[in-house]
């Protein structure tokens, strides 16, 4: 039997074990909290580091615990040759969940159904059985591999800088926090806080509120406006013109009066459709869309109309790739740079608005910040602008080279590279590749209602794990 067959055999004599410990983390609500005394990320993050310091315990790895910033597995004592990085926290549980409640996860149709199940406590566990087939199995190692789980990944990565901070980085490092084949380019990152005070206030017919968006990397699925003394056939006009240039659904409440005005005050709600920043066309951005009907009504001219429009001409509806701003650029390594204003709060006096690009290779502060930061100064704004630059690993690397065939023995199929929006704990790191574990063309529900982890997936990610690691570190 050669090595690949019995890795093969060990994942399926413990797929079981896997599951059980995958659902054992999965009930521990993780999302990061106030920070307390000796836990960092608050109270769930610690109880998910300390759960999977016991798990890999058991299973005779030399556990660290980095302050409660990330925990460490160590295979051996040998030199430090492959990192695997991979993530305890999860992202709120949200709504609309139907198959079991969060933090209950349950197992049906061959699917590990709960928050964390693919985003990252499965593949967590994938890496580590990995682990624990090649140890257990005896194959030779002259290096090294050390399981780093971090738990601040989603709310900006200071788990990780934190660590770095006191480790140097190995020579290679991949990631189970995305989807197979191999992800070798991460697109960067522009992003922009855009501010604008008023000094007049409109008579008449005026736009009191207007609000969509909360988090910057996702495309807000609901909005709502606040205008008075617009007519409720303007307003149902209105409605049904920009519904059907959008595709964003718009319903009518009438306000309850407070006795003093004199005019009639309705609230516009708008339900479109939310979706990653990195690939805003999945969307339907309900922030723009309501930003586009509240400037076809016939409200009184002011300087917050005034500013509505500049930010209009700068980010109409569907404009997924950053034109109007200047910044639409293309490569043939990573694609379009892609660009959403996600979050947008407007009220009488005030408007503040933040955008999050995704850009692509041939993107730098030379053609992407400074002309965008143009355009938003000649149109009145003031911005604070942020910009991470993309990450590329060599296709043709060894290391690449060694995963894709690992992929291919295990799989069967072609293993390729490739080039994604969203960003991974690799991203700051030289060497660092996004590596499974999902399914190529699998959607988990990640961060949304029903998340859940393919069991046959998880399985075949430990066996392409589990090769990788002897390959890389014999």
């Amino acid at each position: 039997m050669d090595i690949k067959e019995k890795i093969s055999s060990y994942i399926d004599e413990h797929a079981e074990e896997m599951v059980a410990d995958t659902m054992e983390l999965c009930r521990i609500n993780s999302v990061k909290g106030e920070a307390e005394p000796g836990m960092p990320f608050g109270k769930g993050p610690s109880e998910a580091l300390a759960k999977a310091a016991e798990i890999c315990g058991k299973y005779g790895f030399s556990v660290t615990n980095y302050d409660n910033y990330v925990i460490t597995a160590d295979m051996n004592d040998k030199d430090r040759h492959l990192d695997i990085l991979a993530h305890m926290d999860v992202v709120a549980a949200g709504t609309g969940w139907t198959v079991t409640e969060p933090f209950d996860p349950i197992i049906k149709d061959g699917r590990i159904y709960g928050r964390g199940s693919s985003d990252d406590k499965g593949p967590a566990m994938a890496a580590l059985y990995a682990m624990r087939a090649v140890k257990e199995l005896g194959l030779p190692l002259s290096k090294n591999c050390r399981l780093i789980l971090g738990a601040d990944e989603e709310c900006g990565s200071s788990d990780i800088a934190y660590y770095y901070g006191k480790e140097p980085e190995a020579e290679m490092t991949f990631s189970p926090d995305s989807e197979f084949p191999l992800y070798n380019v991460e697109k960067g990152q522009y992003r922009a806080d855009i501010h604008k005070e008023f000094t007049d206030q409109g008579n008449g017919a005026v736009l009191l509120a207007l609000e969509g968006g909360t988090t910057v990397n996702i495309v807000p699925g609901k909005a709502f406006a606040l205008v008075r003394g617009v007519s409720q056939a303007d307003l149902e006009a209105a409605c049904v013109r920009t519904a059907e240039e959008t595709g964003v659904h718009f319903e009518i409440e009438k306000e309850e009066e407070d006795g003093f005005s004199i005019y009639e005050t309705y609230r516009i709600l708008a339900e479109g459709k939310g979706a990653h920043a990195s690939t805003p066309e999945e969307g339907k951005n309900a922030a723009l869309a309501t930003l586009k009907l509240v400037l076809a009504l016939p409200l009184s001219d002011c300087q917050q109309m005034d500013a509505l429009r500049k930010l209009w001409e700068l980010f109409p509806y569907g404009d997924h790739y950053g034109k109007a701003l200047g910044v639409a650029l293309s490569d043939e390594l990573s694609g379009n740079t892609t660009l959403s204003l996600n979050i947008l709060k407007v009220d009488e006096h005030s408007l503040y608005a933040k955008f999050d690009a995704r850009t692509c290779v041939a993107a730098d502060e030379k053609n992407t910040v400074e002309p965008g930061a143009k355009r938003l100064e000649e149109a009145g704004f003031t911005a604070e602008t942020a910009f991470n630059p993309p990450h590329v690993v060599d296709a043709d690397s060894d290391f690449v080279k060694t995963l894709l065939s690992c992929y291919e023995q295990v799989t069967g199929e072609p293993g390729k590279t490739a080039s994604m929006g969203g960003g991974t704990y690799v991203h700051e790191l030289k060497r660092g590749v996004a590596f499974g574990a999902v399914g190529e063309f699998t959607d988990t529900h990640m961060h949304g209602p029903d998340e859940f982890m393919v069991i046959e997936e998880l399985k075949t990610a430990a066996k392409i794990f589990a090769l990788s690691i002897a390959e890389l570190c014999r």
